[in-house]
């Protein structure tokens, strides 16, 4: 008699090993930690929205001779203080009444695309705002309130030592209190700014 012997695995050698495949697949997804991995780009993508908008603000004045949310080199309105939010629907500030954004996007200037107008107006996950104290020769900032983590200790770093701050820094930036310069850990700042430059 010839006996035929099947080879491959039993149904219990199966389950085992997609029992160790599926501890193994938790192991790695709790280690990267993907909420804070999106949290992360999504601040990055922000970081690069404000260098885009300051840099454009940047050559709209060396353009024009003064900044997109003036009217004119002779406007009183120099100042954008507090910080305002630049992704609302108006993107207007103080009495000149300038849409910041379009000024910026229209006309010879286009310092920025009419797409990345489209992206920020609005946007939900946060909001980008403008900060210019209207003193000739201090920065203009553009700042946001961090998602992750990791943007978010670089904030409370940068905060939580208010005399290394540069002068002209958003006083706004930096709330005193259990929420920003006063919290004990950077988990804890959810009320700290990245202000760039």
């Amino acid at each position: 008699m010839i006996r035929n012997f099947k080879k491959g695995f039993t149904m219990i050698e199966l389950l085992i090993v997609i029992a160790v495949l599926g501890v193994l697949a938790v192991a790695v997804l709790s280690a990267i930690n993907p909420i804070e991995q999106i949290n992360r780009g999504k601040d990055t993508g922000l970081r690069s929205d404000a260098e885009q908008l300051l840099s454009a603000s940047d050559r709209f004045y060396t353009a024009s001779g003064y900044y997109p949310w003036m009217l004119s080199a002779q406007s009183i309105n120099k100042a954008v203080t507090p910080m305002v939010p630049i992704d609302t629907a108006t993107q207007t500030f103080g009495t000149d009444a300038q849409q910041v954004l379009t000024n910026l996007s229209s006309g010879g200037a286009a310092e920025i695309k009419a797409s990345f107008v489209t992206r920020i107006v609005g946007s939900t996950v946060k909001h980008l705002s403008l900060y210019y104290s209207g003193v000739d020769g201090e920065s203009t900032y553009v700042c946001f309130i961090p998602n992750s983590s990791s943007f978010r200790n670089e904030a409370w770093n940068r905060c939580k030592v208010a005399a290394s701050l540069p002068l002209d820094f958003p006083p706004t930036a930096c709330p005193a209190g259990p929420t920003c310069a006063g919290a004990v850990t950077a988990a804890a700042a959810v009320g700290c700014y990245i202000c760039l430059p």
